[in-house]
């Protein structure tokens, strides 16, 4: 049996404007009609795979729990950083993890925001290395390269690709133009597709080799980790002292037990707008349209609309990437498509709000939008699924006006509690303890209408959640 450890801790800025910190690309819908997350789990969920093991972050351990529900998975557990720190850390605390209950288990590594067309071929890929890792080896997946493409890290094998798998002779880091054009004609170079199999002994040993600072503090994160609501919160003061660094720097590129199994198959890590465009099919034109979205005389083009009721329009366009978005938009010669990362830093260094958040944010009661904002104001849609509620609280700076347009809410204000049915509204002042409820079985909304001389998340003093977020704008 095989344990997939999802890691879905990344922001994916360079898909903005449709992927940012607060919603990163691995939850949102890029191709299809589920998320690149909720695919991931799916695609080794079959026979020969166990419950998956997910290691993200406080922000989004409702998200993946909904997503998770939705594709009808009950994962094993669900690990949360108390702060990003890379991929090295987060994949020794799932070993460790596991390794509590079977040392000789075998985990696959993967992240989760990767397209790979042909689930069936990739499971039976991974069931290939299985064998190896079991052996003690370290069980790496190269993607057969179909290009010489400069965005992507390369393996070089010690020899011919014949066989379950080929020993690795060194990674190489994303080359220029020439060198990846060297290695497509040479043929025993594969793309790195970033994901491991290994056991859990495997692996911990190699932490200790080659890695022996970071056992000690995220053993103690580990080992010191609350339950809290199903999830697993990693203890945060050991894991302050946990030195950041990737899987790759920290093991897999001083590692001597390294084996390569080839995948032939699809697979797109979908880290630019240019990898998304070729993943959506283009036309004999090169043309890709998501959305609503229309060409006119276009070439080698994407144009895509991801807001309801935003038009994209692209005439005479060659090699541009078009993204639309109610908020925001991004226009980029496609060949600058890695370079999107730095307009997102670019718009943080302004304190640009598009950087990193949304208009719409979503909640694990539901989700709210922002209609209208102003200098003393801010008009909200309020969705609140059937059966949630948001949090007792206050507000220091900010009165709110609440008109329910659907469904029905039950709502606190200090000690009195009452129904608030559609087209009826009320009134709640500024410091006052208040909450909404939805005791129906259809979802509610509300328009809020706040006023106030700050009008920021961060103004909520929580004093009763039952999602239990402590303080702060997400808790």
């Amino acid at each position: 049996m095989i344990t997939q450890i999802l890691l879905c801790g990344g922001s994916g800025t360079r898909l903005w404007p449709l992927s940012r910190k607060g919603f990163p690309k691995q939850f949102a819908t890029i191709l299809g009609g589920r998320s690149l997350f909720a695919a991931s789990a799916e695609r080794l969920s079959g026979p020969g795979f166990g419950r998956p093991v997910i290691v993200t972050g406080a922000d989004f351990r409702f998200v993946v729990t909904e997503q998770l529900a939705e594709a009808g998975i009950d994962p094993a557990a669900i690990l949360i950083e108390p702060e990003p720190r890379n991929t090295a850390p987060a994949i020794l605390a799932a070993a460790l993890h596991v390794a509590a209950r079977d040392p000789e288990a075998l985990m696959l590594v993967a992240p989760s925001d990767h397209a790979i067309a042909d689930p069936a071929a990739f499971r039976e890929a991974v069931m290939r290395g299985a064998p190896i890792a079991r052996a003690g080896r370290i069980v790496t997946f190269g993607i057969a390269p179909t290009r010489a493409e400069t965005g992507y890290g390369w393996l070089e094998l010690e020899g011919a690709m014949e066989g379950p798998a080929v020993p690795l002779r060194r990674f190489i880091e994303k080359p220029d133009r020439a060198h990846a054009e060297e290695m497509l004609a040479a043929g025993h170079f594969l793309w790195n597709s970033g994901i491991f199999l290994f056991s859990a002994a495997t692996i911990l040993a190699a932490f200790e080799d080659h890695a022996p600072g970071l056992l000690e503090p995220v053993r103690g994160a580990v080992e010191a980790a609350v339950p809290d609501l199903g999830f697993l919160r990693l203890a945060p003061e050991p894991w302050a002292r946990v030195e950041p660094i990737s899987i790759d720097y920290a093991v897999m590129e001083r590692a001597s037990n390294l084996s390569v199994v080839p995948y032939a198959g699809s697979w797109n890590d979908l880290g630019g707008w240019d990898a998304v465009a070729l993943e959506m099919g283009p036309d004999d034109r090169g043309v890709s349209l998501a959305g609503s979205a229309t060409a006119l005389d276009c070439h080698d083009t994407l144009l895509r609309s991801d807001s309801e009721g935003v038009e994209i329009v692209g005439i005479g366009l060659e090699n541009i990437i078009a993204v639309a978005m109610k908020d925001a938009v991004l226009v980029a010669d496609r060949n600058r498509a890695q370079d999107v990362k730095a307009a997102v830093e670019a718009l943080k260094a302004r304190g640009a709000r598009q950087a990193e958040n949304f208009l719409h944010d979503r909640r694990p009661w539901g989700f709210f939008e922002t209609l209208a904002l102003g200098d003393r104001f801010q008009v909200k849609r309020i969705l609140v699924h059937p059966g949630a509620a948001l949090s007792l609280q206050s507000h220091v700076h900010r009165s709110e006006h609440w008109i329910v347009v659907r469904g029905t809410a039950r709502v606190t204000v200090d000690n009195e509690v009452r129904l608030v049915t559609e087209n009826q509204s009320v009134y709640i002042p500024l410091g006052a303890r208040h909450r909404m409820e939805n005791p129906g079985k259809v979802a509610m909304e509300l328009i809020e209408v706040q006023t106030g001389s700050y009008l920021g998340e961060d103004d909520i003093t929580r004093y009763e959640d039952i999602y239990a977020r402590g303080q702060g704008a997400r808790g």
